[in-house]
C-alpha cells in the first residue's frame, strides 16, 4: 500500500471514531449550554390549550412536591396493564402517573421501575390531557372534575370519564389501553340543547425541564414528529425557548425556528422523545390537524388541534385519537406502524441513514441472544458472522499484501533513485504496481466494509432499549454503558472516582492490547513517520473508545482475535510474508 493510500485508511479510521465519539466528549467535557436566567416576574406557568382553544387560565407555579404527594391530592381511576401502572387524574381528565413496568432506572435488583409521567406540581412534571374549544362554548378545564363510571382501567375494561356544562353540553372522553403502551381516546360531546353549538378538539403534552441526555447528531432527544415523508428531528428544547437555529442546522436545512413551530397536516404524530422513552400524540390518521410546539421558560408544549364542528340540536360529535407513553421497544414501535397504521411511527427511533444495515443487525442480534441466552455471547457471535463473510475478502487482502512485499525491494530501490524527485517516484511505483498486478487498496477493504458495520452496531447499542441493562458476565452489568471497572482506583479499593480522560477500564485495555498484536502481525511500513503512527493508534484508540458501550468493545476485541487467527491461518498459506524484507 503506497504512503498516501495508507494515510487515506489511517485518516478515514480516526475520522470514523472521532466522529461517533464526539457526543461522549461533548457530554464529558464540554459545558451545557446556559439556560436563561428566570426570575420570580417572568417563571413560567405552565403550557396551555393550543391557540384559539377557549381553555381555562394555565396552571400556576405551584410549590413542587413529590409525585406520590401530589399524586394522593386529586381522585383518581387505576391504570393496571401488563406493562404500565398509575392512574388518571379525574381533576382535568389528566394523564399524569405512569410508571413502565418492564424497565427499571439502574440494573440494581431493587431498582423501581422508570417513571415516565408525572402530575403538575411534581419535579419533572410530564402529562397529556385532551379537551375542547368552542366559541361560547363552557368546555371543561383543568380544573374540571369528571365521574367515571369504574375504578380501574385495564386492556379489557375501558373507562368513560363525564361531564355535564352548565349549558347542558354532556362531555365524555372513553380511555382504551392494550397490553403496551398505546392507550386510545375517544372525545365525544352531545348537544341536548335547543341551539346549534361548534367545538374543536385538542390534544396535548406537557414537559417541564430538560432531560439530561445531549440531543447529538446521532440520536435526537426532544421535540419529535412526522408532519410529512419523514420526522422532523430538526426543532429542539433551545428553539423552543427563544434560540435561533444553529450555523450548521441551517447550512445542512432544516425546518425549525425560533419561537413556535407549528405545521398543517393530515395524519402523523408528534411529542417528545429521550433516547428510550417517547410520549407521542397520535391524531386519528384521516383528520387533517394544526399541530406543533412550543414553550415558556422550562415549560414545554406539544399539542394538535383538529378542525371546527358544528353539533345540531339533538346531535353529538365524536373524534378518536391515540397517546403512546412508553418506551421505545423497536417491535412494539414497527407494530404500531404497520397493524395501527400510524404514518412513519418506526421514526420515533432515530435509526438515521444507516436504518438498512442497523434495523437487520438489531433483529439478528436480538434472534441470536434468544438462542444463546446471553447478549454478551450474541455480541461475539455476531462478530464471527461478519467475519465469516468478509473471509474471502481477507483471503484476496492477503494475497495482494504478499504481492506487495514481494515487490517492496524494488519500491524501495525506486524510493532511492528518485529521493529527490517525489513526482517521479510516485510515477515509477505505480508502473511497479501494474506491471506486477498489485492492488495497493486491496489491503484497505476489509476495513472499509467493518466501519459502517461498527457504526451500525454502535447506534443500536445507544438507540435501541432492548440492549439497555442487558448483562454479560463477571463486573459487566450493562453492555450499553462505558466499562466500570478501571485499575486507576484499584478497580475501586482507592476512595476517589478518577477523571474521565483516564478513567480507562479493563475491556478498553484489552481493547488496546488486542489491536497491539494484530498490528504486530502487519507488515511494518517502511516509511519511519508511518510506522510511528501504527505503534501509538492502538493506544490511541484505546483512550478514545473507553467512554464508548462495552458491547461495541467486545465486538471490536472479538473482530481483532479473529483476524489474528486469520493472519495466522494465512501466513501459513503465504509463508513470503514473513520473510524479511532485503
Amino acid at each position: 500500500m503506497s504512503q498516501d493510500n495508507r494515510n487515506l485508511v489511517i485518516f478515514m479510521v480516526i475520522a470514523a471514531v472521532i466522529l461517533i465519539g464526539w457526543q461522549f466528549v461533548a457530554a464529558r467535557f464540554l459545558p451545557p449550554p446556559p439556560k436563561p436566567a428566570r426570575t420570580a416576574a417572568s417563571a413560567p406557568a405552565s403550557p396551555t390549550a393550543p391557540a384559539g382553544s377557549a381553555a381555562a387560565a394555565p396552571d400556576t407555579r405551584a410549590a413542587v412536591k413529590p409525585a406520590a404527594a401530589v399524586i394522593a391530592e386529586t381522585p383518581r381511576i387505576a391504570i393496571r396493564t401488563p406493562a404500565l401502572s398509575g392512574s388518571i387524574n379525574l381533576k382535568g381528565a389528566r394523564l399524569d402517573d405512569l410508571v413502565l413496568l418492564r424497565h427499571r432506572e439502574t440494573v440494581k435488583r431493587q431498582s423501581p421501575p422508570v417513571r415516565l409521567l408525572s402530575p403538575s406540581g411534581a419535579p419533572k412534571s410530564y402529562f397529556a390531557a385532551f379537551g375542547w374549544a368552542g366559541d361560547g362554548v363552557v368546555a371543561p378545564n383543568k380544573d374540571t372534575l369528571w365521574t367515571a363510571d369504574r375504578t380501574t382501567l385495564t386492556p379489557d375494561t375501558p373507562v368513560t370519564l363525564s361531564w355535564t356544562s352548565p349549558q347542558g353540553l354532556r362531555f365524555q372522553i372513553r380511555y382504551a389501553v392494550d397490553a403496551d403502551y398505546m392507550f386510545s381516546v375517544r372525545q365525544s360531546v352531545a348537544n341536548p340543547t335547543a341551539a346549534p353549538v361548534t367545538v374543536k378538539t385538542y390534544g396535548l403534552v406537557s414537559r417541564t425541564g430538560i432531560p439530561h441526555e445531549i440531543d447529538t447528531w446521532t440520536n435526537h432527544v426532544g421535540p419529535v414528529g412526522v408532519f410529512g415523508p419523514g420526522a422532523n428531528y430538526d426543532i429542539t428544547f433551545q428553539n423552543l425557548q427563544g434560540e435561533a437555529p444553529t450555523f450548521w442546522a441551517r447550512i445542512w436545512g432544516t425546518s425549525a425556528k425560533a419561537g413556535e413551530n407549528y405545521f398543517d397536516h393530515k395524519g402523523g404524530w408528534l411529542g417528545f422523545g429521550d433516547i428510550y422513552w417517547l410520549a407521542a400524540l397520535v391524531p386519528d390518521q384521516g383528520t387533517p390537524v394544526h399541530a406543533g410546539f412550543k414553550g415558556a421558560g422550562d415549560v414545554f408544549q406539544a399539542d394538535y388541534t383538529t378542525p371546527a364542528t358544528a353539533i345540531a340540536p339533538g346531535r353529538q360529535a365524536v373524534r378518536d385519537s391515540r397517546f403512546f407513553a412508553g418506551a421505545k421497544e423497536v417491535a412494539v414501535i414497527d407494530g404500531y406502524q404497520d397493524k395501527g397504521q400510524i404514518e412513519n411511527f418506526d421514526k420515533a427511533i432515530d435509526w438515521g441513514w444507516f436504518r438498512i444495515i442497523e434495523k437487520p443487525l438489531f433483529y439478528y442480534l436480538s434472534l441470536l441472544s434468544k438462542l444463546i441466552g446471553n447478549f454478551g455471547l450474541a455480541i461475539i457471535a455476531l462478530t464471527i458472522t461478519v467475519r465469516g463473510f468478509l473471509f474471502p475478502i481477507a483471503q484476496r487482502q492477503f494475497a495482494s499484501m504478499a504481492k506487495m512485499k514481494a515487490v517492496q525491494p524494488k519500491m524501495k530501490a525506486i524510493q532511492e533513485r528518485y529521493a529527490d524527485d517525489k513526482p517521479r517516484q510516485q510515477q515509477e511505483i505505480m508502473a511497479l504496481y501494474k506491471a506486477e498486478g498489485v492492488n495497493p487498496l486491496a489491503g484497505c477493504l476489509p476495513v472499509l466494509l467493518q466501519i459502517p458495520i461498527m457504526y451500525a452496531l454502535y447506534k443500536v447499542l445507544i438507540l435501541t432499549i432492548e440492549m439497555r441493562h442487558q448483562p454479560f458476565m463477571l463486573w459487566i452489568t450493562d453492555l450499553s454503558a462505558p466499562d466500570p471497572l478501571t485499575p486507576i482506583n484499584l478497580f475501586g479499593l482507592l476512595p476517589f472516582t478518577p477523571p474521565a480522560v483516564i478513567a480507562i477500564g479493563i475491556i478498553p485495555i484489552l481493547l488496546g492490547i488486542s489491536m497491539y498484536f494484530q498490528f504486530k502481525l502487519n507488515p511494518a511500513p517502511m516509511d519511519e513517520a508511518q510506522k510511528q503512527v501504527f505503534a501509538i493508534m492502538p493506544w490511541m484508540l484505546m483512550f478514545v473508545m473507553a467512554p464508548f458501550a462495552v458491547g461495541l468493545q467486545l465486538y471490536w476485541i472479538t473482530s481483532n482475535v479473529l483476524t489474528i487467527l486469520q493472519q495466522r491461518l494465512l501466513y501459513a498459506r503465504h509463508p513470503e510474508m514473513l520473510a524479511p524484507v532485503k
